[in-house]
């Protein structure tokens, strides 16, 4: 998206546009009204900048595990109006303090950005950082600008690969399911939801057989943002709000302390690596 929104969680021309071009010819022109009439409701009240929320949390617990987030608008925590309510930050205080130890967070995530983008979102760190845990949230771009799933899936093993050379132990948050966003109309959510239910499972599949952890964010998380979209949502209506990252953080947290070996079993919705 020029550095365009995420779609369960992005742009909404993107998301409209996107899906109404791969729908079945006679429904094109009722799905065209439906990407204008969403466009007009949404707006885009956040900009393309999230929170900078990089620090040390739980600083004074000492012996600081790196945590790295990279990714989309999720990941980077569009839609938190303050840093110490998105995602990274909502990640890194939660295993502070489950841990007894501090948390240094790094974000690369970039708004807008899908799979293809997160090599070079890597490119960025010095040679010598070693993040301890890695944690992907994307794929919602993906499905909005019609990649193909076997091209995004591919794309994400490579940076699975990249992060593992790097020392680090991944969780990747799958697609969020573009079937919460209520401002979009039927049929068209419906082809939303649909796209990113299969992306999610081509994420995971890819990601399992490489030692990384996934999380089934569409099962997991997904009934908050349909049942409570208000509370949930943020000014824009497709990224999170402070207690849609809370509750997205609270999602994740039982893979990423899996991955820095504090708990042996994960829950529903969890899938740990099929190496382990």
């Amino acid at each position: 998206m020029g550095r365009r929104l995420l779609s369960a969680v992005a742009t909404t021309g993107a998301v409209t546009g996107a899906l109404a071009a791969g729908a079945a010819l006679g429904g094109r022109e009722v799905l065209r009204r439906q990407a204008a009439a969403a466009r007009a409701v949404i707006g885009q009240p956040h900009g393309e900048q999230a929170p900078r929320a990089d620090k040390t949390y739980k600083k004074r617990f000492g012996d600081p595990v790196e945590l790295l987030l990279v990714g989309d608008s999720v990941a980077a925590g569009l839609g938190a109006e303050q840093p110490r309510e998105t995602l990274g930050a909502r990640l890194a205080k939660g295993t502070g303090k489950r841990l007894q130890r501090a948390v240094r967070l790094r974000t690369v995530a970039v708004v807008g950005a899908e799979t293809s983008m997160l090599a070079d979102q890597l490119a960025t760190l010095e040679p010598g950082y070693r993040p301890d845990v890695a944690v992907v949230v994307v794929g919602g771009n993906d499905v909005t600008h019609r990649v193909p799933v076997a091209e995004s899936a591919r794309d994400l093993a490579a940076v699975v690969t990249t992060l593992q050379e790097r020392g680090a132990t991944v969780v990747v948050g799958t697609c969020p399911d573009l079937g919460a966003l209520t401002p979009v109309p039927q049929p068209l959510r419906a082809l939303g939801s649909r796209a990113s239910r299969q992306l999610a499972a081509a994420q995971r599949a890819a990601v399992l057989p490489l030692g990384a952890y996934a999380v089934d964010l569409a099962a997991v998380v997904g009934p908050f943002f349909i049942t409570n979209p208000d509370e949930m949502f943020s000014l824009d209506r497709f990224h999170p709000s402070a207690l849609g990252y809370k509750r997205t953080a609270k999602a994740l947290l039982p893979s990423v302390l899996a991955a820095l070996g504090a708990r042996d079993a994960v829950p529903f919705g969890h899938h740990a690596p099929e190496s382990a």
